[in-house]
Formats: structure tokens, sequence, C-alpha cells
């Protein structure tokens, strides 16, 4: 199981609820979460077998921020 972190511009609950049928599209995620609180709004995401660059392009073409943190 990989973890990945992903910088964010997701502001809110509302933006966070849009992002369940986004990452629904790609296989092997386990479970992820944002921090509203935190100030790079981070997306932390459980799982298997997925590339980092593919989270950000699905994001980034559903109109979102998306880079991932070292």
């Amino acid at each position: 199981m990989d973890i990945l972190i992903f910088k964010t511009n997701v502001e809110d609950k509302k933006q966070v609820r849009k992002l369940f049928p986004v990452l629904r599209t790609l296989d092997g995620i386990l479970r992820w979460n944002v921090d509203l609180h935190d100030i790079d709004k981070v997306l932390r995401i459980e799982a298997v077998s997925i590339a980092p660059q593919r989270v950000e392009t699905v994001l980034q073409q559903a109109g979102y921020f998306c880079k991932e943190l070292e």
C-alpha cells in the first residue's frame, strides 16, 4: 500500500463531496481525505499501484489544483 500526499486548492466540504466521483474513477484507491484546516489543503490517499501523476491529471481535468508533496 502507498500513501500519496498532495497540495490542493479544495476549499470546503462541498468541494470535497465533488471529489468523490472524480476519485472513484481511479482504480486502486482504498481511502482518502482532505485536511481543510491545513494551509496546503492536503489530500491524503491510501492506494495500491497508482501513479501520483495520474491523480494530479484527473484532479486537474476536474478543475482543481493538485501537486504531489515530497
